[in-house]
């Protein structure tokens, strides 16, 4: 079974895929890590499964949320459950609007592909990955860290101070679709 756990986002969205078919135990080296960003330097392959690469052009708001869907359902053809994290609330003003109608049409997007889609609270994933449901973005990442044995910061950002994308995407992402494989198998991870 294939799944997938996604982080959503205008500026830097992330999914992470993993091909549960092939492996039994979950583990960072099973999955398939993909990321939009505007940032020349992370538009590459890292490692061997990373991928990082451009947003598409657009004219308006609404081509902008449809090209970004769209990447998103071709990175999850074959999946079998997806999970999205749902909407932080400490959004405010515009941006609310624009984050909601975003993930309006990926979710419509994926419902008519067909594909289950299960919603997770951030506060969930923060406290699924650091046992805090509150956890900052240095949290998930230290977590990260002692879970994997991995650094992605210092390999992918060394030359910034705080953790910020597309690492911290990638981490959420990581811990999403952990969670639901934790869910669909039943397990305590």
């Amino acid at each position: 079974m294939n799944i997938a756990g996604i982080d959503y986002s205008l500026r830097g969205p992330a999914i992470c895929i993993f091909a549960g078919e092939y492996v039994k135990n979950f583990s960072f080296a099973a999955c398939q890590f993909y990321f939009l960003t505007d940032t020349k330097k992370y538009v590459k392959k890292w490692g061997n499964n990373i991928s990082g690469e451009t947003f598409k052009s657009w004219d308006s708001p609404e081509e902008r949320y449809e090209t970004i869907a769209d990447w998103a359902i071709d990175k999850l053809i074959g999946c079998n459950q997806i999970a999205l994290e749902g909407y932080s609330f400490g959004s405010k003003g515009n941006r609310l609007f624009q984050i909601a109608e975003n993930t309006g049409i990926l979710k419509y997007k994926i419902y008519h592909e067909g594909y289950p889609l299960e919603i997770i609270p951030p506060t969930t994933i923060k406290k699924f990955a650091t046992g805090k449901g509150n956890a900052n973005k240095e949290q998930m990442h230290t977590a990260f860290i002692k879970e994997t044995g991995l650094n992605l910061k210092s390999e992918m950002s060394p030359d910034t101070k705080d953790i910020t994308n597309p690492v911290s995407d990638i981490v959420d992402s990581f811990y999403i679709c952990k969670y639901l494989y934790s869910n669909l198998s039943g397990l305590e991870l």
